[in-house]
């Protein structure tokens, strides 16, 4: 019998970008997955276009994506492995359970997507993907980017972890030494990322001493 190779099946992380203020937040986690040498499937919601642009001047566009998103990003490398799909795309391969995704990373996530994803609305194609992700069992986290919170948000957010998914607010720890907004936007992307085990360099970990990150800064 020959022993014929199997083709190499592309398994993409799912990146959900929803309306919410923390666009940088999507941008630091899709550049660190690529550059960890992962495949990403793109959604942009038609809100979190008008966020993007609001927080960075860049316009990204369906027919010009890959253009917008080398823009938005800062950077051309990696998008190769990237694949976006519109919103309101309900054939897309992320809407199905046997797509092969690893998972799924809402990032950041309004209380409108949490509460869409929470009660299985699916009334777009990040809500469905993320439905898909739990009813899968793979790896959903929800980055959360929204204070204070309100009573039924809080329900929301504990039926995702009862659930199964990982809630992350969008909070900077400054343990890690950050002292510039970006370094605090790459603690919490490197959070999202740690929650599904993309090894990255976005952080300094904590080390068990405490002004350790003081102190190599002052070396």
């Amino acid at each position: 019998m020959r022993n014929e190779q199997q083709p190499t099946v592309r398994r993409p992380w799912v990146v959900g970008v929803t309306g919410a203020s923390g666009t940088p937040y999507a941008a630091s986690v899709i550049r660190a997955l690529l550059a960890a040498g992962e495949a990403v499937d793109l959604v942009v919601s038609r809100a979190a276009r008008l966020t993007i642009l609001d927080e960075t001047g860049i316009s990204f566009r369906d027919a010009q994506w890959r253009t917008d998103l080398a823009a938005w990003l800062g950077t051309a490398d990696g998008l190769a492995e990237v694949r976006y799909w519109t919103a309101g795309d309900f054939a897309a391969g992320p809407s199905s359970g046997s797509y092969p995704a690893k998972g799924m990373l809402v990032v950041p996530a309004t209380t409108g997507a949490v509460a869409g994803i929470a009660l299985g609305l699916s009334k777009d194609l990040i809500q469905r993907a993320a439905a898909v992700t739990l009813k899968e069992r793979r790896p959903l986290v929800v980055c959360v980017r929204e204070t204070p919170l309100e009573g039924v948000t809080l329900r929301h957010l504990v039926e995702l972890d009862a659930a199964g998914a990982v809630v992350l607010p969008a909070s900077p720890g400054f343990y890690a030494g950050g002292s510039t907004a970006q370094e605090l936007v790459d603690f919490v992307a490197g959070r999202v990322l740690d929650a599904v085990g993309v090894p990255h360099g976005l952080y300094r970990r904590w080390a068990g001493e405490l002004g350790a990150a003081r102190a190599a800064e002052g070396a």
